[in-house]
């Protein structure tokens, strides 16, 4: 059994969780090596990799984690959090993903302000 298929589950996530890598044999070690767009994800390819007894004997793994960029949105008058949100996420749900990125800036997602500098998460 190759290396490849004792793994299949790990690049299966990595997979799933979208990294942008690759997963190859060299000198009888797993060279795992890739890009995630946040440690969740990070974290459920190395939960995978780790499920396999002899990870550490195996394997070679890199992975990083690099965020999607954001976006800067000037607070108009009659704006919401959720009416952001539908506009740039496609989502009114998603608000608290604004919220989130800007705690430095809100103390609560109902007081926003116009003229406020938000930084809008990517989708």
């Amino acid at each position: 059994m190759s290396l490849r298929d004792t793994y299949a589950a790990a690049i299966h996530v990595a997979k799933t969780v979208g990294m942008q890598g690759s997963a190859e044999e060299k000198d009888g070690k797993l060279v795992f090596h890739g890009t995630v767009t946040s440690e969740d994800a990070k974290n459920q390819i190395w939960t995978a990799l780790k499920s396999v007894p002899s990870w550490q004997n195996d394997l070679h793994a890199v992975i990083d984690v690099k965020a999607p960029p954001s976006v800067q949105y000037t607070v108009q008058s009659g704006d919401t959090l959720s009416k952001i949100a539908k506009a740039h996420l496609g989502d009114a749900n998603a608000y608290m993903k604004i919220f989130e990125a800007n705690k430095d800036k809100l103390s609560d997602p109902d007081k926003i302000q116009v003229g406020q500098v938000l930084t809008i998460p990517t989708a």
